[in-house]
């Protein structure tokens, strides 16, 4: 295997001591990345290596050196604190002096404590008789996207990769989203406005863990893939069941639950933290 390190300083001293700790050769990738040759993998391993590069703030990831990013077809993304810094809901709720209430069930439902469908319909509800104006406040104020974002969706479609935003937020986002970075497909929770306010409901299906990997699903159907031939990427208990269909998971500044059953992890580095694993 090769252990691939990368983090946000220029820490070759703590990157060759783990390197040393997994008996590999280290090469020098960039200033702040690099890839570590020869690693026996082992639980125990693993182990050890995730408590170091916790302490140098390093993210890390055991890859098979024949992993290229011309193996995969699809990147699908989840939108809130995946591929942009803000849960949009909590941002909107913040509009009605409710963002303390809201942020505490979005974080109970991220972390797989509350079922999604519930946690959202709880949601929203507390938005009844928002004006509509919220949300285009919420996009021009204060959505961003996470650091490393466009560098990688510009290598995904450089290296001919659809891609996908599906979202348990809305689709006023992610239609804008997906104008804006020239996404191929979205999917998202379209919540009803009535004489320009929030009704408190959502329109249709709710976009739950189920709906993501259907969606994955379907998207990699109409392509003619696989789902081995996605990279899966979000932060939330509610996106692991189509992170579990990828070939590639990324957990995001995710949630433990997340991290723990994901490929790859980052917390440190960017979105663009994807590309150095699989060149």
């Amino acid at each position: 295997m090769n252990l691939i390190l990368q983090g946000l300083s220029q820490d070759r001293a703590a990157a060759t001591h783990i390197a040393n700790l997994a008996s590999g050769r280290l090469i020098d990738l960039s200033a702040t990345t690099w890839r570590c040759e020869g690693i026996a993998m082992s639980d125990a391993l693993k182990a050890e290596i995730d408590s170091a590069c916790h302490i140098a703030k390093l993210d890390y990831a055991f890859m098979t050196p024949e992993r290229q990013l011309s193996d995969f077809k699809l990147l699908a993304m989840d939108m809130d604190s995946t591929l942009i810094t803000i849960e949009c809901i909590d941002e909107i709720a913040d509009m009605q002096g409710l963002k303390p209430q809201v942020a505490a069930i979005t974080e109970a439902a991220m972390r797989g404590e509350l079922e999604f469908n519930e946690s959202l319909i709880r949601r929203v509800a507390l938005l009844k008789g928002l004006d509509a104006s919220a949300l285009e406040r919420v996009y021009d104020e204060r959505l961003q996207l996470s650091m490393g974002a466009e560098k990688m969706l510009t290598a995904i479609k450089a290296a001919g990769i659809k891609t996908l935003l599906v979202s348990g937020g809305f689709t006023f986002f992610t239609a804008r989203i997906k104008k804006r970075l020239g996404l191929d497909y979205t999917h998202a929770n379209e919540l009803e406005i009535v004489d320009g306010k929030l009704t408190g409901k959502v329109i249709g299906e709710i976009v739950n863990a189920d709906v993501k990997q259907r969606t994955v699903e379907r998207i990699c159907t109409e392509l003619g893939i696989l789902p081995a031939a996605a990279i899966v990427m979000g932060d939330g208990a509610n996106d692991l069941k189509m992170m579990r269909v990828a070939g590639l998971s990324v957990a995001f500044r995710a949630k433990p639950v997340v991290r723990a059953q994901a490929s790859v992890a980052l917390n440190f580095v960017g979105l663009d933290g994807i590309l150095p694993l699989l060149t």
